[in-house]
């Protein structure tokens, strides 16, 4: 407070020398030109006394203005301290000068990534966390079971021909998940981390479902389900990667029979649109209960557990078709109602 009265009264003292200077330089130019005028005389007073205090209101203002930029100053490098201590609630004025306003505007920016950054972080590492758990939980219900029956097998039950052959059957049909979850966890690594490329091409959509139909069939009928072809169009040529919408559609299909009781329906066809096909898949079967249509292409996310695993479903399915479908610049839609089915559809380009 002292320094600052006491730069004040530097200024004004400085005011009034310059005036008087001044005063004193306009009287000797008075004498010079002879101008004994009495109203130049005063004239000459006037205009030294108002530049002195001109000169004092600039003085000031500049004060001023240099004490506002120190503060902002001050504040800036305070905040930057508090950011690299990690206090990201700090929020910098976004004032002052041009280039002090660049600073606060641009430091609360990297602010704001760093948060939003550090939010990501924090999501992938609980997605992570989760992946593991649920990887460890799959994999060690099946090679529980597998150990279990091979154990019982061992301690005498492969010599009873009433079980040995029961007990392999179930070891096996272990082994067979073991394995279509390994194939499935290895696929959506390859997804997800980029190393899985896309390769488009036209194809006939017509005869691409009738094979997956043609395919799936044998597997319907051993629940005494029919798929019935909704394919009404001849050829009509749409751009995708065949293999990868094979494998949406084996999985699509595939999860209709698991979860359709016996003398259910299947429909597997497209609808064309002006520039686009939307293939879809319906079935008669449980149906998908209104909560869970969010989740349902989770990593994991089963709606009925103990049914799921019944079935041999690794929980990765849908998760793969969402993979590949949003590749294609599309989304699978759902449409599901407890106890009347569900339908599986999306948008191919033509």
């Amino acid at each position: 407070m002292n320094r600052l009265f006491s730069s004040y009264k530097q200024r004004l003292v400085l005011a009034i020398v310059l005036g008087v200077l001044l005063y004193l330089f306009l009287g000797q130019l008075e004498n010079m030109l002879s101008l004994r005028n009495a109203l130049v005389h005063y004239g000459l007073e006037i205009a030294s006394a108002v530049i002195a205090v001109f000169f004092f209101i600039f003085e000031e203002t500049y004060a001023a203005f240099r004490r506002r930029q120190g503060s902002i100053l001050a504040t800036i490098i305070d905040a930057l301290r508090r950011i690299s201590a990690g206090d990201l609630s700090v929020q910098l004025p976004e004032a002052g000068g041009v280039e002090l306003s660049k600073i606060g505007k641009l430091t609360n920016q990297i602010v704001a990534n760093l948060k939003d950054d550090i939010s990501k972080l924090k999501k992938l590492e609980r997605v992570r966390s989760e992946f593991l758990a649920n990887v460890s939980h799959e994999l060690r219900t099946p090679i529980f079971s597998i150990q279990g029956f091979i154990e019982t097998l061992i301690d005498g039950a492969i010599d009873d021909p009433g079980v040995n052959r029961e007990f392999l059957q179930k070891a096996y049909e272990h082994s067979e998940r073991l394995n279509n979850l390994l194939n499935d966890l290895i696929e959506i690594s390859r997804i997800e981390s980029g190393e899985m490329r896309m390769s488009f091409r036209y194809f006939d959509i017509t005869e691409f479902l009738r094979t997956i139909i043609e395919e799936m069939i044998p597997k319907a009928e051993k629940k005494s389900l029919r798929i019935e072809n909704r394919i009404i169009s001849q050829e009509v040529l749409v751009l995708g990667d065949k293999e990868r919408l094979r494998q949406v559609m084996y999985n699509l299909v595939d999860n209709a029979i698991k979860y359709t009781d016996s003398g259910g329906i299947i429909e597997v066809g497209f609808v064309e649109l002006p520039d686009s096909v939307r293939v879809f898949v319906r079935d008669t079967g449980s149906g998908i209960g209104k909560e869970h249509l969010a989740r349902i292409f989770e990593r994991f996310y089963r709606v009925d557990k103990d049914r799921s695993r019944s079935v041999g479903g690794t929980g990765l399915g849908l998760a793969i078709v969402k993979h590949i479908i949003d590749a294609h610049k599309s989304k699978v839609d759902v449409k599901s109602e407890l106890g009347e089915g569900s339908e599986f559809s999306f948008l191919l380009k033509k």
